[in-house]
């Protein structure tokens, strides 16, 4: 990536100007519909952006083309992308003939607000565009209402009460694109059942094949980079599935790793230690000891008197 591909929009009045749209009605929030009339457009349109601000965009109808990051993805369907401030945002680089909603917000006009804090812990503003949400016509129905309650406040005259119905609606739109996303695990399931099979396999890999010994403990984002998805997008179909997020899982594995090396094996615990992946036995055995609530030793002990 060259760095003149890589422009960075602070405010939301500079992307405004830079896609040629009129300068927005609040310097803190947009929301602009692309549509035949209303195309994007930008001269010379950078391959990546940094953006300071949030990104929720909407396709209601879509026959082209978007990338972001390195990645393409077609949006054939109604579908929905989530990101958060200071992540790389590529170019679309078709969009004819779509229909689509972009609501940009800056954090600050979240402050005072306890959204301000819980929009952080919504995990799909962490995934990667192949993992967008896809909506029923029901689900596009409910966000396209929400959508235009916000416009409607955006576009009529600002009073005391514009900005606290709008983080109201923000607050509401991002519910529902929890229940959404959480529905998507539950229609995709065999989808997701493969990559907990994949996942299984790849940890299984990793403890069983050395890995461990020669790059340390296993980790949440070497387990998603082995799936192809994004480690929040991986904790949440694990959690959906298993009722654990991925690093979750990943210790309850070393764990069964551990036990089976302690009862088949005369290593000893701190060799078994440094075979997972623990640089120190102390933190093998402070890490075994707070899941098991046994000792290293004292699993062995009591496995070989049972």
């Amino acid at each position: 990536m060259k760095k003149s591909d890589l422009l960075r929009f602070r405010s939301i009045s500079s992307i405004h100007q830079a896609l040629g749209l009129p300068k927005p009605q609040h310097p803190l929030i947009s929301l602009t519909h692309f549509n035949e009339k209303n195309q994007f457009h930008m001269q010379k349109p950078p391959v990546y952006d940094v953006l300071d601000f949030y990104k929720i965009k909407f396709n209601a109808q879509n026959s082209g083309r978007l990338k972001y990051g390195q990645h393409y993805y077609d949006f054939e369907e109604g579908s929905m992308m989530f990101m958060a401030p200071q992540q790389l945002v590529g170019a679309a680089d078709d969009q004819a003939g779509g229909e689509s909603y972009v609501l940009l917000i800056h954090p600050d006009f979240l402050l005072g607000y306890p959204l301000a804090q819980k929009i952080k812990q919504y995990t799909y503003f962490s995934y990667s565009v192949n993992e967008a949400l896809h909506l029923s016509d029901q689900e596009k129905e409910i966000v396209l209402s929400i959508y235009n309650i916000i416009a409607r406040e955006l576009n009529s005259r600002v009073d005391e009460f514009s900005q606290e119905i709008v983080v109201a609606q923000l607050e509401l739109l991002l519910s529902y694109a929890s229940r959404f996303y959480k529905r998507q695990f539950v229609t995709r399931r065999a989808t997701c059942n493969t990559i907990l099979e994949r996942a299984e396999c790849a940890i299984n890999d990793y403890l069983n094949n050395q890995k461990a010994l020669d790059n340390g403990l296993p980790t949440v984002q070497y387990l998603s980079e082995q799936l192809n998805v994004s480690s929040g997008y991986l904790s949440d179909i694990l959690r959906s599935l298993i009722g654990q997020n991925a690093k979750q899982y990943i210790h309850e594995k070393l764990v069964e790793k551990a036990k089976e090396r302690l009862s088949t094996t005369d290593l000893t615990v701190s060799a078994i230690g440094y075979e997972l992946g623990f640089e120190h036995s102390q933190s093998f055995n402070k890490f075994f000891k707070n899941k098991t609530r046994q000792s290293p030793l004292e699993f062995r002990q009591s496995f070989m008197n049972a």
